[in-house]
């Protein structure tokens, strides 16, 4: 049986919380003992949807919580902002695809990145990535 516990909600509206966003991630994948190399792919994909969060969205709120699931523990973060949307999610998540002057690899790299990916996005309402990393 899956059961979740929040940790924080971090507010993203500055490149300062995209830094808190990233220590709170770090600080709770240590804290469920996963290993370095799953801790820093879990901050990189945070790190990236924070950001695009920021840039594309206007910025908005990220959600900590854990989970177990019998002897399983898993980190998961759920991004959310009130922006513009995006129109076609399976253009977005292609590599190279990009709408600013990045490499177009943000939303495919953190979907590479963890075990879980999941988003939502419905134009002139706002999107939602949530992120699961479990050990």
């Amino acid at each position: 049986m899956l059961t979740r516990q929040k940790i924080s909600t971090l507010t993203v509206r500055s490149e300062q919380e995209i830094v808190a966003v990233r220590q709170a991630v770090r600080k709770a994948m240590a804290d469920l003992r996963l290993s370095l190399v799953d801790q820093t792919k879990m901050v990189t994909a945070a790190s990236e949807l924070a950001r695009n969060m920021l840039i594309y969205g206007g910025g908005g709120e990220a959600t900590l919580e854990t989970l177990t699931n019998g002897n399983r523990q898993g980190l998961c973060v759920h991004f959310v902002d009130r922006g513009p949307g995006i129109p076609d999610i399976e253009l977005a998540l292609r590599d190279g695809y990009t709408t600013g002057n990045g490499m177009g690899l943000g939303l495919g790299g953190a979907r590479r990145l963890v075990n879980e990916f999941d988003i939502e996005s419905k134009p002139g309402e706002g999107t939602r990535v949530t992120i699961t990393r479990w050990r």
